[in-house]
């Protein structure tokens, strides 16, 4: 590839040598040599290529591929010799990544333009990268300048790997006196093992997923014997909790004492590593975790020594992730702290006008407005508008048959609740127009619409491995936390159709990845329907989404049978449909909810939210909030009385 050789070259002129001198390659015999060798990382960019935030149709200060590029810029400048690499999800999970889809002619994906821009040495890939099937992933990677790897997906029944599993970087880099020495850099990733379950719909007999600790043990000696220096893991899975128990999601932690890796970079769960700079390690081993979006730069800097005979050593370390942004001090309003690149910005333009256009057209009228600020508490307006679709979709699909008859409930889960996102990650779409834009807020992901035949107790439990979301509290306890941060909000479904009560001076039936740790426990007290109690053994037809049915989440009744119906159509297309069709959208947010939290008197938890969850604190009134102080990262904190 011809961009990271240029930038070597350009580094050993910088330090005063000329470009076309020979590498050293005599065996040394005097003193140990030192040469520094930075390491660039992003992950989790969703093709998001500009500051921009589609869903609100304003600027964003905290994302961004053109922002990151500014820090890149600036880490190179102070660095002679520098690899650039990409831990996946960096093709979809975005409007603008939405949007290259549904474009004809397509275009080369401007993600892997930009990124070919840049001079990306090495990516690999994520499970969103399948979001939108095999055949359109392979037409984009095909113009990537950079190789992408992936060792732990193969073919479907065969040995064959889907990408090839690692990739060397042969390089020229300069010690720390100017002269020249070959670095062979190994370069291998891995993804979630869960992605053939999650995006079954395009993977079932086409790809499988191995283990990432396995597949590393068994390829790292393989890349440590072509004679690397330095093995790079790019691990597109969370740090987890490195008990290696098999085929685990967030696998670093365990990864990262792989004999023969030097360093990880990690990623998938949007999560920033290390908080503060240092020598941050796994195991020893230098690593990253560059959060999401654009929002950081993983920087990790190594120092490499050899003496003698004997081949590079890390003989130290230090690793950052640097931010995009930070917060105002007394508003808590994002503040960029770079700015973004013109020539980065400039190749998503055309997209970027026709997708603002797009999302500019009217596709129905709300009375009320359509929020998420309180959804984690109670019934949300714009959850419930999602719930009536996925509702009367299924009505209309099944009338006439004898799923037809049976009584119906609807799943939905908010995705924009805060949480690493920050306090701009929440949907508010005033009363008035609904337009395309916010109907991808209302629902972000491409999931289908799937139905399942459930019984009253799996309605419990399903509920049950929900509410896992709150942390126990205890009767008069004051200000306690309210909500695990480590429980993702898509994972909080809310049963639409159930009247129930949430007694949270219990203990969790479930744990926040779903398994189940007290049986005893029940959180949820009251179930009913139309008024009636829940009949343990009774039929229903429950809506959810293709995602819950693949049993990524752990949700209870998902693998216990096929579903009884699966519809071809997206649920964003489904919920388009339905605002379309009713005109007016009447959903009053002050309307008595089917759903709440148990009376628990004398005691006061915290809900962190967005100091505009202030506008709607109405909502709430039975909870008796109170605003409390501005915090740092932007939240504010509410006291409820429960």
């Amino acid at each position: 590839m011809g961009g990271p050789k240029i930038r070597d070259e350009a580094a050993i002129v910088a330090l005063g040598l000329p470009s076309e001198m020979a590498v050293s390659t005599m065996p040394l015999t005097g003193p140990p040599v030192t040469l520094c060798l930075r390491v660039l990382a992003t992950s989790d960019l969703h093709a998001h290529i500009l500051p921009w935030d589609y869903h609100a149709d304003r600027p964003s200060d905290t994302r961004g591929l053109s922002r990151v590029a500014g820090l890149i810029e600036i880490a190179r400048a102070k660095a002679g010799n520098v690899l650039l690499l990409d831990n996946g999800d960096f093709l979809h999970g975005s409007p603008l990544g939405d949007f290259v889809v549904q474009a004809v002619p397509r275009p080369d994906h401007p993600m892997i333009t930009a990124m070919n821009r840049l001079g990306y040495d090495a990516a690999t890939l994520g499970n969103h990268e399948f979001s939108h099937g095999i055949d359109l992933l392979c037409q984009s990677l095909g113009a990537a300048q950079f190789p992408v790897v992936s060792a732990n997906l193969r073919h479907h029944g065969e040995e064959r790997f889907f990408l090839p599993p690692y990739a060397i970087l042969d390089r020229k880099m300069a010690d720390t006196s100017g002269t020249p020495h070959p670095l062979r850099i190994g370069v291998i990733g891995f993804l979630p093992p869960q992605t053939v379950i999650w995006e079954r719909a395009h993977l079932q007999g086409r790809l499988e997923a191995q283990d990432i600790v396995n597949t590393a043990k068994a390829l790292v000696p393989e890349l440590r014997a072509q004679g690397v220096d330095l093995v790079i893991a790019l691990s597109h899975s969370g740090i987890g909790t490195g008990d290696d128990s098999g085929g685990d999601e967030n696998a670093s932690l365990a990864l990262a004492a792989v004999e023969g890796i030097d360093a990880v970079i990690a990623g998938h769960t949007h999560e920033v590593f290390p908080i503060n700079s240092g020598a941050a390690a796994l195991h020893g081993r230098p690593a990253v975790m560059p959060g999401f979006f654009g929002s950081h730069l993983g920087v990790i800097d190594l120092t490499l020594e050899k003496s003698g005979a004997a081949g590079w050593q890390v003989v130290a370390h230090r690793a950052e992730a640097r931010p995009i942004a930070g917060r105002d001090a007394v508003s808590g309003q994002a503040v960029a702290l770079v700015g973004g690149q013109p020539e980065i910005e400039d190749l998503a333009a055309p997209l970027h006008a026709a997708l603002k256009a797009q999302g500019d057209r009217v596709v129905g009228q709300t009375l009320f407005p359509l929020h998420s600020y309180l959804a984690l508490v109670t019934e949300s307006s714009a959850l419930r508008l999602v719930a009536e679709a996925q509702a009367d979709h299924l009505r209309l699909s099944l009338q006439g048959t004898t799923l037809g008859d049976l009584p119906l409930v609807s799943a939905v889960a908010p995705f924009k609740a805060g949480g690493r996102g920050g306090p701009e990650n929440y949907t508010d779409i005033p009363a008035g127009s609904v337009t395309e834009r916010h109907v991808a807020d209302l629902y972000l992901h491409p999931n289908r619409l799937v139905a399942l035949r459930v019984t009253g107790q799996d309605l419990a439990d399903w509920l049950e491995r929900s509410v896992s979301l709150f942390h126990q509290i205890a009767p008069g306890a004051r200000d306690a936390d309210l909500v695990d941060p480590d429980f993702p909000s898509f994972n909080f479904d809310m049963i639409y159709g159930l009247g129930y009560q949430i007694d949270l001076s219990q203990p969790a039936r479930f744990e926040a990845k779903g398994r189940l740790v007290n049986p005893a426990a029940r959180r949820i007290v009251g179930l009913c329907h139309q008024g009636k109690p829940v009949d343990p053994k009774a039929s229903f037809l429950l809506a959810t989404n293709s995602y819950r049915v693949s049993g990524g989440a752990g949700f209870p009744a998902c693998t216990s049978g096929p579903p009884a119906y699966s519809s071809a159509q997206s649920i964003s297309d489904i919920l388009r449909g339905y605002v379309a069709r009713k005109g007016s959208i009447r959903i009053n947010p002050m309307a008595p909810p089917q759903w709440k939290l148990a009376a628990l008197h004398g005691t006061s938890a915290i809900l962190r939210a967005a100091p505009a969850a202030a506008r709607h604190l109405a909502e709430v009134a039975a909870l008796h909030p109170e605003p409390l102080d501005l915090q740092a990262d932007g939240y504010q904190r509410f006291r409820l009385h429960l």
